[in-house]
């Protein structure tokens, strides 16, 4: 295990949950490693408590950088070769990074996650998958007997190397605020021509939460629901998903801010560099719509 671990911890107004998965952290990981902590404009004074154990803990504030910008400013600032994306509302047991940086040794992975589980225990995630146009996704639950193939598997609490990193560009910096960053960033390994694995015998507990601790506007959700389809779908399956969301509130709006955005470049750019298309992955997840 000779790689060095960087764990990048978003956070916004999380209060004592971030120092709680912070120290979780820092108590769980190897030698050599160390946490990132990016904070995305906070008014619950969460951040300064991160700093009161010193050593391998940074702390970096930022401004409504957004879920994605905030992940690849930490990557950015990180040292390690294998980078963990973080949700600053976990725990985690011993080891726990040990089978995720094992996966990581095969240069055809791009991405592994643990499963995930609520704190008050409850059923296991094992990645995700979408179920229809509207761009819903449902966790899977069957435990797979070792590491396996997921077609999204959660930002939660996401591993990959620094090389990777720079192959796809890391996560979408035009994806606004939060929602469906995973999403995005999971097609996009898997088109590119990576793997994305869960290893099972690693859990995770997350903080499902019914309301974000900001707000979230509709338009910006939708954006990024959108981005996704025009960025990686055919026109057939962008038209149904266009379809499936064109009533929601906040449609036009949306829409809107996706043609003011650099949408056509990117799509060229990912036309020329995918090594697999759209219809390869749905068939090879079995997500026909």
């Amino acid at each position: 295990m000779a790689s060095k671990i960087s764990v990048v911890v978003i956070s916004r107004n999380e209060g004592e949950e971030l120092r709680r998965t912070v120290e979780n952290f820092d108590d769980t990981l190897p030698a050599g490693g160390e946490i990132v902590v990016i904070d995305d404009g906070s008014s619950d004074g969460s951040a300064s408590r991160v700093t009161k154990r010193r050593g391998r803990i940074r702390l970096h504030r930022v401004q409504d950088f957004g879920v994605a910008r905030a992940r690849n400013f930490g990557a950015g600032q990180a040292r390690g070769d294998v980078i963990v994306y973080a949700d600053a509302h976990l725990r985690l047991e011993r080891d726990w990074w040990r089978p995720m940086v094992e996966a990581l040794e095969n240069p055809k992975v791009g991405g592994v996650a643990p499963g995930i589980v609520g704190y008050r225990g409850g059923r296991i995630g094992y990645g995700l998958k979408f179920t229809d146009p509207r761009l819903e996704v449902r966790w899977l639950r069957r435990k797979p007997r070792g590491p396996a193939a997921a077609p999204i598997i959660p930002g939660c609490c996401f591993a990959t190397r620094r090389d990777v990193i720079a192959a796809t560009g890391g996560w979408d910096d035009s994806q606004l605020q939060r929602g469906n960053i995973d999403n995005e960033g999971s097609v996009r390994f898997w088109l590119l021509g990576y793997e994305l694995l869960i290893t099972p015998d690693t859990v995770v507990a997350h903080k499902f939460r019914k309301q974000s601790p900001y707000k979230v506007g509709w338009p910006e959700f939708l954006f990024n629901r959108l981005r996704l389809a025009f960025v990686h779908f055919n026109p057939h399956r962008l038209g149904k998903t266009v379809a499936a969301l064109r009533n929601y509130s906040g449609f036009g709006e949306a829409l809107a801010l996706l043609a003011a955005s650099d949408i056509a470049q990117r799509r060229a750019e990912l036309d020329a560099r995918r090594v697999r298309n759209d219809n390869w992955y749905c068939k090879r997840f079995n997500m026909i719509w």
